[in-house]
């Protein structure tokens, strides 16, 4: 494992848009992420008094991406994908201190690594 200057960026958004999202996100210089499924649970409370169900269902894409292109991509995402929009998305991101298994592409090898 290595210190790096790296964050995780989430982008919560409704069920179909992760892919969207991802290719947002690849627009901005991110290589590939991690989709899960979720269900959100803000409105839960007011379904419950009216006597109804809702579970809105959601995906979260996680990506792990240099702080360099991080202010980028969480713009992007949110310019493309927020709340206004059918996805519905939020976007953050939080401080990664090590990571393993990322793995440089041929041309961003320089001559001293």
């Amino acid at each position: 494992m290595t210190t790096n200057n790296h964050e995780v960026i989430f982008a919560i958004v409704n069920a179909g848009f992760a892919e969207d999202a991802m290719e947002v996100a690849r627009e901005q210089g991110v290589r590939g992420g991690t989709i899960l499924i979720g269900r959100g649970v803000a409105r839960e409370k007011e379904a419950a008094f009216f006597g109804i169900s809702i579970h809105a269902e959601k995906e979260v894409l996680m990506m792990v991406v240099e702080k360099d292109i991080r202010d980028n991509v969480l713009s992007a995402l949110y310019k493309q994908m927020g709340m206004g929009k059918k996805a519905q998305g939020i976007v953050f991101s939080l401080p990664v201190s090590d990571v393993a298994g990322l793995v440089k592409l041929p041309e961003e090898i320089t001559e001293d690594e």
